[in-house]
C-alpha cells in the first residue's frame, strides 16, 4: 500500500512538474533578418499584433498558439509602380510552436505589372523557420 501511496504521489508530481513547465514555454516570431531580395523578399513592419497596436521591434516571445500579426511591407523594387495608396497593411497569421522561431516578410508577387491603387502586389510570408530556445522566466 506505501509503494502505490508513494508511486501515485510521485506521478502527480511528474504531473504538476510538466505543467509548470508547459506554461513557460514559448516560441519567436521575428523580423529582425534581412530576408534574400533575390527571391522577391523584403522587410516589413509589424503594426498590431491580434488587432492590438504595438510598436515594431525585432522579436516577439510568445506563448504557443495561433495569432494574427498585421504587416507593412518595406518593398523597394524600381518596379514596383503603384501608387501610395495600394500600400496597405495586410495580415499573416502564425501558429507558434513552443521552441521554434518564424521569420515574417513581404514577398513581391512581380507575377504582372501592378498600378495604381492594387494592393495585390505583395503578400505576408513566413520565409524561415529554426529551432530557438525559448522559456518565460518562471
Amino acid at each position: 500500500m506505501r509503494a502505490v501511496l508513494t508511486l501515485t504521489l510521485c506521478a502527480g508530481l511528474t504531473a504538476c512538474a510538466s505543467s509548470v513547465d508547459d506554461a513557460n514555454q514559448c516560441g519567436w516570431v521575428s523580423g529582425y533578418q534581412d530576408p534574400p531580395e533575390t527571391e522577391r523578399l523584403y522587410r516589413a513592419v509589424v503594426t498590431d499584433v491580434n488587432g492590438t497596436p504595438v510598436i515594431s521591434r525585432p522579436n516577439y516571445q510568445l506563448a504557443p498558439g495561433r495569432y494574427e500579426f498585421s504587416l507593412v511591407e518595406l518593398i523597394d523594387a524600381p518596379d514596383l509602380k503603384v501608387s501610395p495608396d495600394a500600400h496597405q497593411r495586410k495580415t499573416l497569421t502564425i501558429e507558434v510552436a513552443p521552441g521554434m522561431r518564424y521569420h515574417f516578410a513581404a514577398r513581391y508577387k512581380d507575377d504582372r505589372r501592378y498600378f495604381g491603387n492594387n494592393p495585390d502586389f505583395w503578400e505576408p510570408v513566413i520565409w524561415q523557420s529554426e529551432a530557438a530556445e525559448c522559456s518565460f522566466a518562471p
